[in-house]
């Protein structure tokens, strides 16, 4: 196993300072193969055509750890379902993902390159299909929005109910979401940011930046109660550990509140030893659009503590400085279960002030709105 992983990231090295070719080079000869496969990606590719490729290359690099990545792999396999991928569709995926290796790379990829990636590709893709089979519900759920409330011109907190079978989840998970009116074919992820629930109640935290966002734009500027969405299966790890008895930190950053929020309401239903570090970080006073919810938390509950920051706002009556900052002039954290949430600059500075502080990394869970 340690020579095949090192064949696999030593082959990698070849082609991931050209992604933007292998990846041209891997949706052309996908669509030659088979131009059916086209009506199953949106009609713009650019920042949504990879989810699929970057999954596989992302496996194939951590194929030197299979016990821990196999629940994610089938995860993953349940996820595609929402894509209408078949087991007849991955074995195209597979001719047109190592002739892009093999061309992008050129003279330097060797037939022991080949080979690894051709057994990593089947151990992979043999994996996702197991979980997408063994998956009893459907490949997505319609949902119906129920409430839409906007904060200032970038944010939205909208509920959703999901109509057809019950939608389980644990809290800090995220689903995906699509937008069928708007953006057909087109998938984001979001946290889901309430606990589980009997009423099938998902309530998502959407922003989207000046620019960008296609589908939170959709669903920021452009839905309101009664639109339909559509929801596909809960993933993420970044949950509660229940028989942990460390205390608990929580660090969020913009709309990176949505687990923390959805993991503290499910705390509140049988949390009473451990106690519960909140730190909610943003520029300005008026973009902590979660607060008044989570003094309400801190209010019902003792073992809660809210910590809110502004790195760029001079007259907030509080902490000042980003969140990672003012985490580590609160410290030591080495004790605690720590999740961090937000974006992936905010994420990164977090586990080096984590790090710094010598927190076990088996004690660090986290989650990115962006690329790490």
């Amino acid at each position: 196993m340690d020579n095949f992983a090192r064949l696999l990231k030593e082959s990698w090295t070849l082609v991931e300072e050209d992604r933007n070719r292998l990846s041209g080079r891997f949706y052309a000869r996908l669509f030659l193969l088979d131009p059916e496969l086209r009506r199953l990606f949106p009609a713009e590719m650019t920042g949504q055509g990879d989810r699929i490729l970057d999954a596989i290359v992302t496996a194939t690099q951590v194929m030197d750890d299979p016990e821990s990545f196999d629940e994610y792999l089938r995860s993953l396999g349940r996820d595609h379902r929402k894509y209408h991928v078949d087991t007849a569709h991955y074995a195209t995926m597979g001719v047109a993902l190592l002739d892009a290796l093999r061309t992008t790379a050129g003279d330097a990829w060797s037939l022991e390159y080949d080979q690894a990636w051709r057994d990593a590709y089947a151990a992979i893709t043999a994996t996702m299909l197991a979980g997408a089979e063994a998956d009893e519900n459907p490949p997505f759920w319609h949902a119906e929005v129920l409430t839409h409330e906007r904060y200032g011109t970038d944010t939205a907190v909208l509920t959703v109910r999901a109509l057809q079978h019950p939608l389980v989840w644990r809290a800090g998970q995220y689903v995906s979401v699509e937008v069928p009116r708007h953006l057909p074919r087109v998938w984001r992820t979001y946290s889901v940011a309430n606990a589980p629930n009997d009423d099938n109640v998902l309530e998502f935290h959407v922003r989207t930046p000046a620019g960008a966002g296609w589908v939170s734009g959709a669903l920021v500027r452009r839905t309101k109660p009664g639109d339909l969405l559509r929801v596909a299966a809960p993933m993420g790890s970044m949950t509660v550990d229940r028989d942990s008895g460390r205390d608990i930190l929580c660090v969020a950053g913009g709309v990176g509140l949505a687990p923390v929020k959805a993991m503290v309401e499910e705390l509140a239903g049988w949390n009473r030893a451990r106690w519960v570090h909140v730190f909610y970080g943003a520029r300005h006073a008026d973009e902590l659009y979660g607060l008044a919810g989570l003094e309400e938390l801190v209010a019902a509950h003792p073992w809660l503590s809210v910590t809110p920051s502004c790195s760029d706002d001079p007259g907030f009556d509080g902490e000042r400085g980003d969140v990672p900052e003012v985490v580590a002039r609160y410290g030591p954290w080495t004790s605690h279960d720590c999740y961090v949430s937000g974006s992936a600059a905010m994420v990164r500075a977090t586990l080096r002030a984590l790090a710094e502080d010598d927190v076990p990394p088996q004690h660090i869970r986290y989650d990115t709105f962006g690329n790490l």
